[in-house]
């Protein structure tokens, strides 16, 4: 072969190769990135893990989610009782951190489908004399994690009342903090008495500790679903069908086997 013909062959060969490359490239960087906010203390759903990466049941799915469905995450975490507003303001692009779909919530921003399920779970430590009745009637101190849906739970008719639930923290007989595992660290402490907080949530925290136990459980049938602005129609689309397809794969019975403590 003529020298000229070869390494005219070649260029020609390394210039197509390198278009390639770059096309590859310019596909990755133009996938839309999303910013998924997150409570940063929240196991087994969303939490900083011990080499200091975002982990848990709910940054697992929506990073599956995401390779899924073509677009790129960026995980924040987010102060909780700030969250909503972080959303509204532009600066998350959604929530997916286990939060309940309420009416109050629903009425600021558009939920995903349900994605699962829990109740309210009262913790006490072990050998503690304190009865689901007097939790019920406001006769011992109660730790809960600030604007969560425990919080908001007791504030409601259902429970105490705002007005009953207004006097008890102005008495201290109800604390607020700001994460969940702040609260259960009052409770070893001897700070409160009581922690309310969702069941599963509880369940893990307890699992490697003999101190506390679940005193009861009240049955609120509450579902978790991923928050959105409300004019964020393509969005609702990927996380909807995104969710579909994770609830139907293997990987969603790897997550739970992984993360949800039923027992």
């Amino acid at each position: 072969m003529d020298r000229k013909v070869f390494l005219g062959a070649i260029i020609a060969l390394l210039v197509v190769a390198a278009v390639l490359t770059a096309g590859c490239v310019g596909t990755q960087s133009e996938k839309k990135t999303y910013i998924v906010g997150i409570d940063g203390d929240y196991p087994p759903y969303s939490y900083v893990d011990e080499s200091g990466k975002f982990a848990g049941f709910d940054v697992e799915s929506i990073r599956w989610i995401a390779e899924q469905e073509g677009f790129n995450v960026e995980i924040k975490a987010v102060a909780w009782d700030g969250i909503i507003p972080a959303l509204l303001g532009n600066k998350i692009d959604m929530v997916y951190s286990g939060m309940t779909i309420t009416p109050a919530r629903a009425a600021q921003v558009t939920f995903s489908k349900p994605y699962w399920s829990v109740d309210q779970g009262v913790a006490v430590k072990k050998g503690s004399a304190v009865t689901m009745d007097q939790f019920k009637a406001g006769d011992v101190t109660i730790g809960v994690q600030r604007s969560c849906s425990a919080d908001q739970y007791i504030q409601s008719d259902d429970f105490f009342g705002q007005a009953k639930y207004d006097q008890m923290v102005k008495d201290g007989k109800i604390k607020l903090y700001d994460t969940f595992p702040q609260s259960m660290v009052a409770l070893e402490n001897g700070l409160v008495q009581t922690v309310i907080f969702d069941d599963v949530n509880i369940k893990d925290y307890i699992k490697a500790k003999d101190a506390i136990i679940i005193l009861g459980t009240i049955p609120t049938g509450e579902e978790y679903g991923v928050a959105m602005r409300n004019g964020d129609t393509e969005l609702h689309t990927l996380i909807n069908n995104g969710l579909t397809k994770l609830m139907a794969s293997e990987k969603w019975n790897e997550l739970l086997a992984k993360y949800i403590i039923e027992a």
